[in-house]
């Protein structure tokens, strides 16, 4: 079963797609405007976002621009009225996977919704064995070995090391460190990031104060580096 955020303003159009992809197997959660499209993508990482172009308080292009800039990679496909040709270039220019014009087929947009999932199914399996320097990590068992040495990590440690791997070679803020990581309802200061990443640099560097992997960027945050 696939988490599946729908993000639509019009009412008879998404109580349609909720029931159609309901009765796909598929478990459903609904936004009507785009401010909270964007809340409920961070806290629930979805499988999949169906987001509309036109919304009320914030417009899909621009939730979908912030997700990307946030460096959240979860697949999006866009809708948008016939027509808007130039929402669909600028749709696809700022990371959307796919795009559909209204009106259109659902089964059409289930189509495009199991290909993108499989291409995404597929990054992901690809992703779940991991090499840089002398460690080896295994995302599917949640295993980190070291000079083939089991190295031990907290449940937290294991979730930030997971979103560096996720996004290899990206200058990623603090900020958006704490919102991938850290739970929304307690948020730690800024400082909790910079702990986290010394335990990481300790247990895998093998300089941990000459770092290869775990890289500071002065005044914005860290790069994650494979090689």
């Amino acid at each position: 079963m696939s988490k599946v955020l729908i993000v639509e303003d019009e009412h008879a159009m998404s109580v349609a797609l909720k029931d159609g992809f309901e009765f796909e197997g598929h478990d459903v959660t609904m936004a009507a405007d785009g401010e909270t499209a964007l809340r409920l993508a961070k806290e629930l990482m979805p499988d999949l976002i169906i987001l509309d172009v036109m919304l009320p308080k914030m417009n899909g292009l621009d939730v979908c621009k912030q997700l990307r800039s946030d460096g959240y990679d979860l697949p999006i496909i866009m809708l948008s009225a016939r027509g808007q040709e130039i929402d669909k270039v600028l749709g696809l220019k700022l990371g959307a996977d796919d795009y559909i014009t209204k009106p259109f087929s659902f089964m059409e947009l289930i189509a495009r919704v199991e290909a993108v999932l499989r291409r995404t199914s597929a990054n992901k399996a690809q992703q779940k064995t991991v090499s840089f320097g002398s460690v080896k990590i295994d995302l599917a068992k949640h295993e980190v070995r070291k000079n083939d040495q089991l190295v031990e990590l907290s449940s937290r440690e294991l979730r930030l090391l997971t979103y560096f791997i996720e996004h290899p070679g990206e200058v990623i803020e603090r900020d958006t460190l704490l919102d991938a990581v850290w739970d929304h309802d307690n948020p730690p200061l800024t400082r909790t990031v910079d702990m986290h990443v010394a335990k990481l640099r300790k247990k895998l560097e093998d300089q941990p104060s000459n770092p290869k992997h775990f890289i500071t960027v002065h005044r914005l945050g860290y790069k994650f580096v494979i090689d």
